[in-house]
C-alpha cells in the first residue's frame, strides 16, 4: 500500500492470558522522532499520523528510528485497516488484548483510549485489561483466540479455532487475526525496549503488567 495512504484509514486507530512483565527502565534514552527530525525514508508515515492524532503516537516515532521497521508496520497496518473484516470495535479489542498478552504498558494505554473511542463497551475494557474473559461472548472470542496465538506462538489446538468461528467469524479472519498480532509484535516490542512516557491523552488509561487479575 502506498504511503499516501488516506488520513482516515488513521483517524481512530493506530498504533497492540496475562503474562505479568516486571518493567523496571526509565523514561526512553531512544529518540521518539516528529516528521520534523526523522530521516527522510521515515517521515511520511509520521506525517499522516500526525495528522490523523494531532501528534505522533510515541511508539511510532520510535519505530521511525529505523525507516524499514516504520514502514512495514505503516504498510501492515493500512491493509488491516483498510482491507480487513474487522469492525473497528474488533480491531481494537484485538490491540488491547494483544498488548494486555504482551505486557506492553505504553500500548494498552493507548488502545484503552481507542478501544473506548471506537465503541468497545467499557466493561469489556476493564475485563480485558485484567486479564479476565469479558461477558460479552464474541469479543470473548475474540480477545481469547489472539491471546492464544500469541501465548502459543501460533500453535492453537484445532478445538480453539472452532470456538471462535463458533462465535460468528470466519475462516478468513482465523488469519486475519494474524495481522493484527503482527503490528502489534510492532508496537509492542518497540514500547516495552524503549518505555516511552505517556502522552496526555493516553495518561488517564496508564496500566501496570501487575494490574491483572490475580497479580
Amino acid at each position: 500500500m502506498p504511503l499516501s495512504l488516506s488520513l482516515t484509514m488513521f483517524t481512530s486507530e493506530g498504533i497492540g492470558s496475562g503474562c505479568q512483565v516486571q518493567q523496571t527502565r526509565v523514561m526512553t534514552s531512544y529518540q521518539i522522532h516528529t516528521a520534523a527530525t526523522a530521516a527522510e525514508a521515515a517521515r511520511e508515515p509520521l506525517k499522516v499520523l500526525e495528522g490523523a492524532f494531532g501528534f505522533v503516537p510515541a511508539a511510532a516515532g520510535l519505530m521511525a528510528n529505523s525507516p524499514a521497521l516504520i514502514n512495514t508496520f505503516f504498510s501492515a497496518f493500512g491493509h488491516f485497516r483498510g482491507g480487513g473484516t474487522f469492525g473497528a470495535d474488533e480491531r481494537q479489542v484485538l490491540l488491547l488484548s494483544n498488548a494486555v498478552a504482551n505486557g506492553s504498558e505504553w500500548a494498552v494505554a493507548f488502545h484503552t483510549l481507542e478501544a473506548l473511542q471506537d465503541g468497545v463497551q467499557p466493561a469489556v475494557v476493564e475485563a480485558i485489561r485484567q486479564g479476565e474473559v469479558p461477558a460479552d461472548q464474541r469479543m470473548a472470542a475474540l480477545s481469547a483466540f489472539t491471546q492464544s496465538l500469541i501465548g502459543k506462538r501460533g500453535h492453537v489446538e484445532d478445538t480453539e479455532v472452532q470456538m471462535f468461528k463458533a462465535a460468528g467469524f470466519t475462516e478468513e479472519q482465523v488469519f486475519e487475526v494474524i495481522t493484527a498480532v503482527a503490528i502489534s509484535t510492532m508496537t509492542n516490542y518497540t514500547a516495552s525496549l524503549s518505555q516511552p512516557p505517556l502522552e496526555d491523552a493516553v495518561l488517564p488509561h496508564a496500566w501496570k503488567a501487575g494490574y491483572l487479575a490475580g497479580a
